[in-house]
């Protein structure tokens, strides 16, 4: 009888360590995954509202970022990118200007890419930018090697009006999905 009780005792250690195992591995690869393509950040300010919501860390959307797709291809014109300030600051701002354009912006709501008219598509109908910064009386912008970035609130935005255009090395993935508040889930870079 203590045999059998032995052999059970042996054969329930067993199955217990294989799946601590096997659970330990998963969390790894789990961990590696998350840090490899994904990150979670809050929004702390107005400045990509409304596409992107809050005030502070008590009430700002809560934003998963994607770090594949850019290893693949380069960001678009009006996807929200993840941006690393200087100070390692982790912010986020839409995609205005593409390297080797020019931009300017005559008037308020009024963008010129390369002297051209940029036209908003539909479902960006709501935003309204304003000519701060380096967009001021008809100046006209080289984003160079790097991409020009706007707030969707500009009124409000410490952005490439100020700041010039991003570098690629300096961003850090797409805004991919708000998780929370529930009541906002749901994709952060809208299609056009």
């Amino acid at each position: 009888m203590s045999d059998v009780k032995c052999s059970s005792w042996k054969r329930l250690t067993k199955v217990t360590l294989r799946i601590s195992w096997n659970a330990f591995a998963l969390f790894g690869i789990g961990v590696a995954i998350y840090f490899t393509c994904f990150n979670v950040s809050r929004i702390v300010s107005p400045s990509m509202s409304p596409t992107l919501e809050g005030t502070s860390w008590d009430n700002g959307d809560v934003v998963l970022t994607e770090k594949i797709s850019y290893r693949f291809r380069q960001p678009r014109r009006w996807e929200v990118i993840q941006i690393r300030k200087p100070d390692n600051t982790l912010i986020m701002k839409r995609v205005i200007g593409l390297p080797g354009e020019t931009i300017q912006m005559p008037k308020r709501g009024q963008i010129l890419i390369n002297g051209e008219q940029l036209t908003l598509p539909a479902s960006f109908s709501f935003l309204d930018y304003f000519p701060f910064g380096n967009l001021v009386e008809d100046k006209e912008f080289d984003c160079g090697q790097g991409y020009y970035v706007l707030g969707d609130d500009s009124r409000d935005s410490d952005d490439s009006r100020f700041n010039g255009a991003v570098l690629p090395e300096n961003i850090t993935g797409r805004a991919w999905l708000i998780l929370a508040p529930s009541s906002r889930f749901g994709r952060a870079n809208l299609s056009h």
